[in-house]
């Protein structure tokens, strides 16, 4: 059981308690409460004349926290006097100025150089942008620009990149992508030795390899030379190795897995941060349950004591019931120290209506990828070296079914990466539509998401309508599951904004009718359409024939032969030279 708040303000009474539904009734009963949803507390102003004669807002307080107490809904009254209700506005971002260092054809949004000049302003900072509003790209412009104007900023390189390990391969490739930079990912063939990359240089001075980038479990294997053996885990029984103090910038990505300080990995990266002068925190998460979820975030910035330290900040904004409180205030606090954060109908008019990603991940199951891969290559030779035409012809069907189990292998291998990145988005709060095609990679995620409500073959049509309209409706169904052939067309999910899929079609049109399932009319937010590849796969081949080779879908008019050989051809031409 707990206390009840009562805190006095110069011009209000603010009132907070567990939740209970006789409270909520009688607190409905006095004149001028309002609910304040940012700061989760009941606010009754002093003077209105609303109040019967006799009676005044200081009244209605005490009678209802005594009935509170007496009826044993709450411990006790806890009493606090505060010079607040005053006006936090939030101030606007600056605009950026100079050069981004982008490489074209990509073109940072407005918004983004925003985000950008922040970091550069504030330096150890939390990214706080709501999912696909694109936090890799401002880190990276970030730290790039630093590193380019070093003599305006300070210097950035060689830079850190902490991220979950299905994201590893993804950070490697935007570096690429938005900045011609090569990234090392740290594994056991470079353990001893992976400075060289940092210390070799280019003919023109750059390093061979500035960017390093490993996962939130690998950072004891490569940072860590022991941990002392004590009755309570901190920082001075963590001996580091040296070379973490090569590390001029830190990148965290999905900071909030760091929230706790009790846990080993939070205490890693703490003690890899200390000292640094550049550390980007991105997190569109970063309260996943009250507002002690930022503490060890910020101290890992550095940036603990700009809000009075640790005693300071849990009395003034981890007090009451759900321990957060002085919600506006932290909030102002928090945007004119080191953190920003843009929702996606604010910037909306900045973003294209329909955004695609893919990510690179790891499979579990590479040996047995390995030898049908080996399978389907001798297979495709001797297509190619088919000399009769009808010969060929009989053949392609088995090479399509040849590439059929090369995918669902490789999909089968990608359930425990792709489950990782749904926990990340339905754990903070947001709904998924997630594509599958397999019965077993479906049964996979049903059975590590319980909670979900599926669309496939094996269910009816009642039992399709019943989860459509549980996820549109229920803001507590996050993830909806379902196959291509059953879910892939007619269904209206704009409950969501967010597509996944861990398996693809054959063609681009069926992909387009998937991710057409949330955006459609009703959907309000920008669609952030995810596509899963396993790494060194079929995908990657299949995603290239679909996002590239568009025309298939639109020049072939129907007929399955026209499909498999417009596939086979390009899978062929993108298999050349292991051919």
């Amino acid at each position: 059981m707990k206390p009840i708040y009562v805190t006095e303000t110069p011009g209000t009474f603010r009132l907070s308690f567990e939740y209970n539904p006789a409270l909520i009734d009688l607190v409905k009963r006095i004149p001028t409460r309002q609910w304040d949803g940012s700061e989760r507390e009941w606010v009754i102003k002093k003077e209105s004349p609303l109040f019967p004669p006799g009676y005044d807002s200081r009244w209605y307080v005490e009678q209802f926290a005594a009935w509170a107490v007496n009826k044993r809904f709450c411990s006790h009254i806890a009493r606090r006097s505060e010079t607040r209700d005053i006006v936090y506005d939030i101030p606007p971002m600056k605009e950026f100025v100079g050069d981004h260092y982008i490489l074209p054809p990509f073109t940072p949004y407005s918004y983004q150089l925003e985000g950008v000049r922040y970091a550069l302003d504030n330096k150890r900072c939390i990214f706080g942008d709501q999912p696909g509003l694109g936090k890799t790209l401002q880190a990276i412009c970030a730290v790039v620009k630093a590193h380019k104007e070093a003599m305006t900023y300070g210097e950035t390189f060689p830079v850190l990149v902490i991220c979950p390990a299905a994201l590893k391969v993804n950070w490697k490739r935007e570096f690429k992508k938005f900045a011609g930079i090569d990234a090392v990912i740290l594994d056991d063939s470079n353990r001893a030795s992976w400075e060289r990359f940092w210390e070799l240089k280019k003919p023109d001075g750059e390093a061979i390899c500035p960017v390093f980038i490993t996962n939130y479990e690998s950072l004891k294997k490569f940072f860590v030379i022991k941990v002392k053996t004590s009755s309570r885990f901190t920082l001075a029984s963590i001996e580091f190795d040296e070379r973490v103090r090569l590390f001029k910038s830190v990148i965290i990505d999905e900071s909030h897995k760091c929230k706790s300080s009790k846990t080993q990995q939070a205490k890693f990266v703490e003690g890899i941060c200390r000292g640094k002068k550049w550390i980007f925190a991105l997190t569109g998460t970063p309260v996943v349950n009250n507002n002690t979820d930022l503490i060890q975030q910020l101290r890992i910035l550095g940036r603990l004591d700009d809000f009075g330290g640790y005693k300071y900040f849990v009395s003034r904004f981890c007090d009451g019931p759900k321990q957060s409180s002085n919600m506006k205030e932290l909030h102002y606090r928090l945007w004119c120290c080191c953190f920003f954060r843009r929702e996606k109908q604010k910037v909306l008019t900045q973003l294209p209506d329909k955004m695609r990603q893919y990510i690179t991940c790891e499979i579990t199951n590479r040996r047995e990828y390995k030898d049908a891969e080996d399978n389907f290559l001798r297979y495709l030779r001797q297509y190619k070296n088919a000399d009769d035409d009808k010969i060929a012809r009989a053949m392609r069907g088995e090479v399509m079914v040849r590439m059929g189990i090369l995918k669902e292998i490789a999909a089968r291998g990608k359930v425990k990466a792709v489950a990782e990145f749904i926990h990340d988005v339905i754990d903070g709060g947001e709904k998924l539509i997630m594509f599958a095609y397999l019965k077993e990679v479906v049964a996979a995620l049903k059975a590590e998401f319980p909670d979900a409500v599926t669309v496939t073959g094996s269910d009816n049509i009642i039992q399709k309508q019943n989860a459509v309209d549980r996820f549109q409706n229920d803001p507590e169904c996050k993830l909806i599951i379902l196959n291509y052939k059953s879910g892939g067309t007619g269904l209206t999910l704009t409950a969501s904004s967010r597509v996944g899929f861990i398996e693809f079609p054959w063609t681009y049109s069926d992909c387009e009718q998937a991710e057409d399932r949330a955006h459609r009319n009703g959907q309000k937010n920008a669609v952030n359409c995810y596509y899963f590849l396993g790494e060194d796969t079929i995908d990657k081949y299949m995603y290239k024939v679909i996002q590239t080779k568009k025309d298939i879908a639109n020049e072939v008019t129907g007929t399955t032969t026209q499909i498999d050989e417009d596939i086979v051809n390009n899978v062929m031409n993108l298999f050349g030279a292991r051919l």
